[in-house]
């Protein structure tokens, strides 16, 4: 195992986040559309105080309508664009209902309606900017400059937009890797985790391939370029990001799949019952109050407030429970879908390496407790992964470390150190022994089959035992693996960059048949694409770089919070906050529950608005009547979809996720 020479303390408690993106955030505020949303928002704040105790007209009629202008002439704009190239959309339908409401004198409602209208403008803008803001910052992961190899033997240092392919740049210990290429000289271990999403570091020596942006451990490398800096894997990454999230086909609400023609339909059959009656002698008022009752009834306002209460009250219950939804679009496509791709490091499993077995040989004289004392009093200087794992597991242990003296570390070998007048090393068997030693290679061979990756202790220069260390599987990835079977028909497929046998080997425990393993970020989105061809609503489930392609081409994406990486965070549709895996199958079981109620809340609104209409077109409802009724539609379906808001509604869908 490496180490720098030098080490530095290290926060064992709260370790950094392997590979996190440099984090770009736009700001709310230098958002024109959240400007505005916030500026029709305070002005309907301060005018229905004033209304509701009784103020007069005058001092809060003209704050209501600055909420009205402020809140409604962006989507107002934006309708009589679209209306200018034949196109009606809910943006203008929404606008005209409001000014529609504040002429029959619902001016509360009306705003109310704009005011909801420009926060979930704002909010989807917002979301955009984010996820822009960290499409831009994967860039800073590779350095803006290379040290780039003269033929002579000299050093130039140079952006590393002018490196070229075929010319050698010199990696030093803790630097990022430049450009994508192949080791020439030294060995190295080098953390890979923006590219793999796997914990452990690799080890590189000549022949094998870096990638431009992974951090180099304590060795220094001569790599040969291969790869142009636009061509490298980071800038792959970008591209498919930018270009999964442009092409991803755009879902809308139900409601929003039928806007145009029932807003055509509306605004046709409005005219006709303002004209018709007018052509056969009505009179004007009596032809205008008519068609505006009309207006009023047949609105697309109380279907609109039908569908969106039981997803925003699933969207507020979800994050009471450490779920972030990012929409009632997201909620929505989350019921739908009918597969799923899991990630394995971070996501299956909790993402850091920690020690599964002790092994003490025969004849060594040492006992479990012995060996991991001995191990970990060597490897405390150093800052490698896996030090850190072995540490750690003599900590939870309570074992005594005593002090190590002479420490020193060879790249891609392991340590050495003097504990208790005893030499210790620790390191990788191939590279501690030389081809000797059958008991443990065995040993060793055993650990690896099951996926574990085997240390080797010396002391005294003689084997003296084995250390397994793996990434351990989620204590409820097994149970969350069976929820996602049975509310899909489908077992989830296992998509990673880990190698094939230890990918394997944490399926066979999480109950996974369908692997697909050693796989680059194009890999895994390549695979989504493909399920996604054959007829398939993927759910991806990440948290890492890695996964941001696949998470933005996916028809839903759920990144886990507490380790993901910035990228995924933004990419993904939701977030598991308290990065609870049984959180998964819980949402989806909840955003069924939430389609079930809108479904019943159309039903519900459509009755409603039916009646209306034929009472209107049929008999003569009274204008305050027909608001009367439009208005307790509304409520009632509102009253239906904040069910969800209850506890109850998480504990059943958690249940459904288990059932």
């Amino acid at each position: 195992m490496t180490s720098t020479l030098t080490p530095q303390p290290v926060d064992r408690a709260e370790p950094a986040r392997t590979g996190a993106v440099p984090r770009r955030r736009t700001r709310v505020l230098a958002l024109p559309e959240a400007r505005w949303a916030a500026a029709a928002t305070v002005f309907f704040l301060l005018a229905l105080p004033l209304q509701l105790t009784g103020a007069p007209a005058w001092a809060w009629g003209p704050l209501y309508a600055l909420s009205y202008v402020t809140g409604g002439w962006e989507p107002g704009w934006e309708g009589l664009k679209a209306l200018k190239e034949r196109t009606l959309d809910v943006d203008l339908l929404m606008v005209v209902a409001a000014l529609g409401a504040a002429s029959i004198g619902q001016v509360m409602d009306g705003a109310l309606l704009i005011v909801i209208f420009a926060t979930s403008g704002a909010l989807e803008a917002l979301a955009t900017a984010r996820t822009a803001d960290s499409v831009r910052g994967l860039l800073d992961l590779a350095p803006a400059t290379a040290t780039r190899l003269t033929p002579d033997g000299g050093e130039q240092t140079v952006p590393v937009e002018e490196l070229a392919v075929g010319d050698t740049v010199l990696v030093r210990p803790g630097e990022r890797v430049g450009a994508d290429g192949r080791v020439l000289d030294g060995a190295s271990d080098v953390d890979q985790a923006t590219i793999t999403g796997e914990p452990l570091p690799a080890a590189k020596e000549p022949g094998d391939e870096v990638f431009a942006g992974t951090l180099n451990g304590t060795g220094a490398l001569r790599v040969r370029v291969e790869r142009d800096a636009s061509d490298s894997v980071i800038a792959r990454i970008v591209r498919m990001v930018e270009e999964a999230s442009e092409t991803k086909a755009p879902t809308q609400l139900f409601i929003e799949k039928v806007e145009q023609r029932y807003s055509l339909g509306m605004v046709a059959a409005t005219l006709a019952v303002f004209l018709v009656p007018l052509a056969f002698g009505e009179q004007l008022t009596d032809a205008l109050l008519r068609a505006m009752t009309f207006m009023i009834v047949a609105s697309p306002c109380a279907v609109v407030l039908a569908t969106m209460p039981p997803l925003l009250s699933a969207i507020a219950n979800a994050g009471r429970h450490g779920v972030l939804v990012k929409s009632a679009v997201v909620m929505e496509r989350l019921g739908q879908v009918d597969a799923v791709a899991l990630d394995k490091t971070g996501t299956l499993t909790e993402g850091s390496p920690r020690v599964t077995d002790v092994r003490p040989l025969p004849g060594s004289g040492l006992d479990e407790a012995e060996l991991l004392t001995l191990a970990a009093a060597a490897e405390r200087p150093s800052e490698h992964p896996l030090a850190r794992a072995v540490v750690d597991a003599a900590r939870e242990r309570g074992l005594d470390l005593p002090g190590a003296e002479d420490f020193t570390s060879a790249p891609g070998v392991g340590v050495t150190a003097v504990v208790n007048g005893r030499g210790v090393a620790v390191g990788a068997p191939a590279r501690l022994l030389d081809g000797t030693g059958s008991t443990v290679t065995a040993v060793a061979g055993e650990l690896e089959e099951s996926g574990r990756t085997a240390v080797l202790v010396l002391v005294d220069g003689a084997p003296a035992g084995l250390l397994g260390i793996a990434d351990r599987l989620r204590p409820d990835a097994a149970a969350t693996v069976a929820a996602l079977t049975t509310l899909t028909g489908t077992a989830p497929t296992l998509l990673t960059g880990d190698n094939p046998r230890a990918a394997a080997h944490l399926a066979a425990e999480a109950g996974l048949d369908d692997v697909r393993a050693g796989l680059l970020p194009q890999d895994k989105l390549t695979a989504v694409q493909e399920m996604e061809r054959a007829g398939r609503k993927v759910l991806v489930v990440g948290d890492g770089v890695n996964d941001a392609p696949a998470l933005a081409a996916a028809h839903t994406g759920i990144a886990m919070g507490r380790a993901g990486s910035d990228l995924a965070l933004e990419t993904a549709d939701a977030v598991i906050v308290r990065d609870e895996l049984a959180a998964v199958p819980a949402t989806v079981a909840l955003s069924r529950r939430a389609r079930r109620l809108v479904v019943q809340n159309l039903v519900i609104a459509g009755v409603f608005i039916a009646g209306l209409v034929v009472w209107d077109l049929a008999g003569n409802l009274p204008l305050p009547l027909g608001v009367a009724g439009h208005e307790g539609s509304t409520v009632l379906v509102g009253l239906n979809g904040l069910r969800l808001l209850r506890e109850g509604a998480w504990q059943r869908a958690a249940a459904e996720g288990r059932a």
